[in-house]
């Protein structure tokens, strides 16, 4: 199943469009691309990423990402139909966040504070509080919703759904999605 090492390294600096809808209710935020995602063009697409489980175990989604071919455009239809949007801090495919420099994490703090002026969605939630910290220059932001709201919107900072993210199971981030999905009233 999947990539062979050298396929994947060819998406290596690849960017994913960002996935929104007409009218955003809920925008997640991802730190960046891995190069699995890049070769999908589907975000958070890693056989070991638990955000589209996680999103169903929440009874947010009814339905599963393949992680071998990607969202389909069905699938996409139905993400954006639902009022959720997809964007990252860094479009830049790596093989771990911890290639970005602090200046583009804080660059890509900007630019959603641009985006998410322009969509106004109800709530944005960022994936993983250690590059929150760095994108948002917020040194002592913890996980759940910020004293602060982004713009017009309720800002979240939720855990990382990577794998690597030893901490976080399917259960915990699925609590965490129903809460910024019922915070976004899409539940």
């Amino acid at each position: 199943m999947g990539f062979t090492k050298e396929q994947l390294e060819s998406f290596r600096g690849v960017g994913v469009p960002d996935l929104i809808g007409p009218q955003v209710l809920l925008l997640f935020v991802g730190i960046n691309p891995g190069l699995w995602t890049a070769a999908t063009q589907t975000h958070f697409c890693h056989p070991s990423n638990r955000f589209y489980p996680a999103l169903r175990r929440a009874g947010v989604l009814d339905w599963s990402v393949d992680p071998e071919h990607g969202m389909t455009a069905e699938q996409r239809d139905d993400f954006v139909r639902r009022g959720m949007g997809i964007t990252n801090l860094v479009n830049r495919a790596t093989i771990r966040a911890s290639e970005l420099s602090r200046a583009e994490l804080r660059a890509g703090g900007q630019r959603v504070r641009r985006l998410v002026d322009d969509l106004a969605p109800a709530v944005v939630a960022v994936a993983g509080v250690t590059a929150f910290r760095e994108a948002f220059a917020t040194r002592d932001a913890a996980l759940g919703r910020q004293p602060d709201d982004l713009g017009p919107s309720q800002l979240w900072v939720v855990p990382n759904p990577s794998g690597l993210n030893a901490h976080e199971t399917i259960e915990t981030l699925a609590d965490w999605y129903r809460r910024v999905a019922d915070a976004a009233g899409l539940a």
